[in-house]
């Protein structure tokens, strides 16, 4: 176990650290980045709260937002300070498990590049980024693997509505989005943020989904500020 940095910070589906690289260093604070593995919501949380001791604030993108979720459920004592990033907190859909299950079959028959190419590769980012960003999302996409991406997909069809827990939370918490997200749009965040009694809603224009990557400097100037004034 780690010292306890004021930070931790967890990616979402096929990301490792490489997702925040311009954005941690640039935080004003020590930051961990945690791995998620396990095959369900509830392992992954509880592989975040073992990665370091004591309280933190908790930065997620997409599936690592609701890992946190999870997270703000089960150990609130823990988290000082709550971020979600590019993220959904409903239920998963009919629709939603039937593509996780297609992009599962796609894996079970050796077809990984095929379904980080075509399943998950053209919802990450902007129309406007994604020529420029989509090899570094290949790059994670092949250090995380069919292994992990299989784990991943498991657990996103064992994910409950979180808004209960929200509605509890007493930390303070940051909402961003891009409103380019193709996956998770600016509504998702706008019922998120006024779920949440201190919450607040970030919105970048013309960022999507992987907003760290493709808006790394507008995301650590928010970061950084709702760090500090989380802090006081």
């Amino acid at each position: 176990m780690t010292p306890a940095p004021a930070a931790v910070l967890v990616p979402g589906m096929l990301c490792d650290d490489d997702l925040w690289t311009g954005v941690a260093d640039r935080l004003g604070t020590t930051a961990l980045t945690a791995a998620i593995t396990a095959p369900t919501i509830a392992e992954m949380a509880a592989q975040v709260l073992s990665a370091t001791a004591g309280p933190f604030a908790l930065i997620g993108l997409s599936l690592g937002a609701i890992v946190g979720f999870e997270v703000l459920r089960i150990a609130p004592e823990r988290v000082r300070a709550f971020c979600a990033i590019s993220t959904n907190a409903a239920a998963p859909t009919p629709a939603q498990l039937d593509g996780w299950r297609a992009a599962a079959g796609r894996l079970e028959r050796g077809k990984f590049e095929q379904a980080v190419q075509e399943d998950i590769l053209p919802a990450m980012y902007s129309p406007g980024a994604l020529d420029a960003l989509a090899g570094r999302f290949t790059d994670m996409a092949r250090r995380v693997g069919p292994a992990r991406l299989r784990a991943q997909l498991a657990a996103q069809a064992t994910r409950t509505d979180a808004f209960p827990v929200l509605e509890a939370a007493r930390c303070p918490a940051l909402v961003m989005c891009g409103d380019a997200d193709a996956l998770c749009p600016v509504d998702f965040h706008r019922r998120i943020a006024a779920a949440v009694p201190r919450g607040r809603l970030r919105v970048v224009p013309g960022a999507g989904h992987l907003l760290p990557m493709e808006r790394p400097r507008e995301t650590s100037e928010l970061l950084r500020t709702w760090l500090a004034a989380a802090a006081a």
